[in-house]
């Protein structure tokens, strides 16, 4: 009772801060004299060139590349809004990401693709850490196959239709949805790549797509086509293997949520009231076969998360109990990566940045201090407590 109390009252002191910076738009003495941009900014966008030197620091992420990588997803939802408020997409560079990083620019891409899974409490940052390893895929010229969510399609699909072969249950719109999130992130390098089609793929009686047609094709094909959306990016993700094992391309698997793919139920009813299981699910499929270890020139980055799981299914955060043993198995042999709460550094970091946006104003001595122990340093809590009216 009091340390619910005590959070009351300390979130509502931070939401009237909030509210008399916005009002007053301008930084007050104390503020100014505790900010020094280069303690918690870099201006190195570059993220191949980032280093220990700039862990704990803030970068920036440009409009243009933030709309095109995550207009999709990527980003949760409390996280969207502070990016709205304060008109920049800004990403701590964190230890996990920078081993993350380092492990890629060093691997050997002639060998199979090694798989990354990230793990973590709740509110670590695991989705953001995967943003940012997005973001070094996309300046280094690999094709993105990034999921933002997957339990979105297990627990919330905008549509199911029934699938006459094999009883598989078809989720097109989010099918199609995915496909448009693909392209806004690849055209431009689809377009310079100009990777083809290695078959023909018959739809129906009246529609196929003949070998040699462009993946860009492909995609199109699919988005128009909401019916065939799931067999296009079972086609599509095929392809991309190829292209890849025969070097004609690099590719990065990001995907958030990836233990939902091996839940032991959705939310998703049968017409008789059944919960369907997820290997009934069309989508899954083909992104199991890209996260095997059967292809090259590709390095898969999956996120697994408790919040992923149905209630009952959330005693541990740990990649063994999330993934069950055919989801691990599956993995198998993986590079387990952790993403921990906040150091002191980063947590200075943060507050210093909420400062520097005017988000909070600077306190009595000791507010600090209280936000991080009531926060315990989580990422997450700290934004929750220090969240607008």
């Amino acid at each position: 009772m009091f340390l619910r109390s005590s959070l009351g009252r300390l979130q509502h002191m931070a939401q009237r801060r909030v509210a008399t910076a916005a009002a007053t738009g301008e930084t007050s003495d104390s503020i100014r004299s505790t900010l020094i941009p280069s303690d918690y900014r870099t201006a190195e966008s570059n993220v191949a060139a980032q280093t220990k030197v700039h862990e704990a620091k803030f970068y920036t992420i440009p409009p243009d590349v933030k709309k095109q990588l995550f207009s999709g997803g990527g980003f949760t939802k409390l996280f969207e809004n502070q990016i709205k408020t304060f008109t920049e997409t800004c990403l701590m560079i964190r230890p996990s990401a920078l081993e993350v990083l380092e492990y890629i620019r060093n691997t050997d891409f002639a060998k199979p693709t090694v798989r990354y899974v990230v793990y973590g409490e709740n509110g670590v940052g695991k989705s953001l850490m995967l943003a940012h390893v997005v973001h070094f895929g996309y300046q280094n010229g690999f094709v993105l196959v990034h999921v933002p969510w997957v339990p979105n399609w297990m627990k919330r699909p905008k549509e199911i239709t029934n699938v006459s072969e094999g009883g598989f249950i078809d989720l097109p719109f989010d099918a199609a949805a995915w496909l448009l999130h693909f392209k806004n992130q690849n055209s431009k390098l689809l377009t310079e790549l100009d990777l083809k089609t290695s078959k023909d793929y018959i739809w129906s009686k009246r529609e196929a797509t003949s070998a040699g047609s462009t993946l860009s094709e492909l995609i199109e094909h699919g988005i128009s086509r909401i019916k065939f959306a799931s067999g296009t990016i079972a086609a599509l993700l095929a392809e991309l293997k190829l292209h890849a094992t025969a070097g004609h391309c690099k590719v990065m698997v990001a995907i958030d949520g990836f233990n939902a793919f091996f839940h032991p139920e959705t939310r998703i009813l049968t017409d008789n009231k059944q919960r369907v299981t997820p290997d009934r699910v069309t989508l899954t499929q083909p992104f199991l076969d890209l996260t095997n270890y059967d292809w090259i020139n590709g390095v898969c980055v999956l996120v697994v998360d408790k919040i992923g799981m149905t209630e009952g299914f959330m005693e541990s955060y740990m990649p063994r109990y999330l993934l069950g043993r055919n989801g691990f198995e599956h993995l198998d042999p993986f590079v387990p990566i952790a993403v921990q709460n906040y150091t002191d550094k980063e947590f200075h970091t943060c507050i210093q940045y909420y400062l520097d946006r005017h988000w909070i104003q600077k306190t009595p001595e000791g507010f600090d201090e209280q936000l991080k122990h009531l926060s315990n340093k989580n990422p997450y809590n700290l934004m929750q407590i220090t969240r607008s009216l």
